[in-house]
C-alpha cells in the first residue's frame, strides 16, 4: 500500500500511508481511507457434509474455499449470499433460509494489494446433495466433505480455517 504516493486531490507526490488504514496528503491535508470490505462465506450443508469449492483463480488458486464473495454497494450480506451462490454455481437460494453463524477478520491479497475484510459466515441447509453448474472462471470443482474430514491445511483463507476449526474440530 505504500506504493500509492500521488494525492488524488492535488496531484502532489506527498501522500503518506499510516501503515494500517489511511493515506494523508502532507500538502493539502486530503485523507483517503482504505476501509474494511464486507465479504460472505456460505456453508452449504447436507447432514454432516459441507459443500466446498476449489478456487480456479488467484488468490489461492487450487485451494479449498466456501462459496461467497464481496458485498456490493447497497447490498445486504444475505443478498450477497444469494447473488454469489447463483453467480458461482447457479444455485437459487432462499435468503430467508440463511442462518448467520458469526464473523472474523481476514486479509485478502489481490494483485499485491492487501484488503482487510470482515468475513460473515452463513449456513444454508439442503435436504440432499446436488450437482453444481460451475462458473469455471472462478471454481474448478466442488466437493462434499464430511465435517470431521475437513483438510484445514488446504483451505484458502485463514478466517475460514479458524472458523471451521472452532466449529467442527
Amino acid at each position: 500500500m505504500i506504493d500509492l504516493k500521488f494525492c488524488p486531490n492535488c496531484g502532489r507526490d506527498q501522500l503518506q500511508w499510516d501503515g494500517e488504514k489511511k493515506w494523508n496528503c502532507t500538502n493539502c491535508d486530503y485523507v483517503l481511507f482504505h476501509n474494511v470490505a464486507g465479504a460472505v462465506a456460505v456453508l452449504i450443508t447436507c447432514g454432516d457434509e459441507i459443500l466446498f469449492t476449489k478456487r480456479n483463480q488467484e488468490p489461492k488458486k487450487g485451494k479449498l474455499d466456501l462459496a461467497g464473495g464481496f458485498v456490493d454497494p447497497k447490498e445486504s450480506a444475505e443478498e450477497t449470499c444469494v447473488r454469489e451462490l447463483f453467480e458461482e454455481m447457479e444455485i437459487n437460494v432462499d435468503g430467508d433460509q440463511l442462518q448467520y453463524l458469526g464473523s472474523l477478520p481476514n486479509t485478502y491479497e489481490y494483485k499485491n494489494i492487501p484488503y482487510n475484510t470482515l468475513d460473515l459466515f452463513f449456513e444454508y441447509k439442503v435436504p440432499e446433495k446436488f450437482e453444481v453448474q460451475l462458473e469455471v472462471s472462478e471454481i474448478s470443482e466442488t466437493l462434499w466433505i464430511h465435517k470431521s474430514q475437513i483438510p484445514f491445511h488446504d483451505l484458502a483463507f485463514d478466517s475460514q480455517r479458524i472458523f471451521l476449526q472452532s466449529h467442527f474440530k
